[in-house]
């Protein structure tokens, strides 16, 4: 999954969108620097992630969970009724560890317009080329 790896990140501009829009969220290490992001947009009612980051000498500590704890907070705040995301299904530590969080797949049959267009998206990206879900993750009153 080197072409993963390699795609390009987003740029500062496309980041600032998500800043402004109060959409962004950055989780600091004891010497504040950043360690790790979470960027999220309302995609037909729901919160949607589109990306989750976390350095890798700072895995396995929460700090994920954490950053997707607070877009949970942040769609109840909004009144939304889910978080979704998409993710490789196959990987070892994507799905498993997003149906651990409490995500489960979205059936194709229940995917909204917005899904099928971000899943579309992706394709176009080249992304398609490993198997991915759509997942989603009911927010509670």
């Amino acid at each position: 999954m080197a072409a993963v790896a390699d795609d390009e990140p987003a740029s500062i501009e496309e980041l600032a969108v998500y800043q402004q829009e109060g959409r962004a969220w950055v989780a600091m290490d004891e010497n504040d620097r950043p360690v790790a992001y979470i960027l999220a947009r309302i995609v037909d009612a729901n919160a949607h992630i589109e990306q989750v980051s976390v350095h890798p000498n700072h895995a396995r500590k929460g700090i994920g969970a954490d950053l997707i704890q607070t877009v949970a907070a942040w769609a109840e705040q909004q009144g939304l009724a889910a978080i979704t995301l998409s993710t490789f299904s196959e990987v070892p530590w994507n799905a498993p560890y997003y149906r651990r969080l409490g995500f489960e797949r979205v059936p194709e049959v229940e995917l909204t317009d917005g899904l099928r267009w971000i899943r579309d998206h992706e394709a176009a990206r080249g992304l398609a080329q490993w198997p991915r879900m759509i997942m989603r993750s009911p927010l509670t009153d």
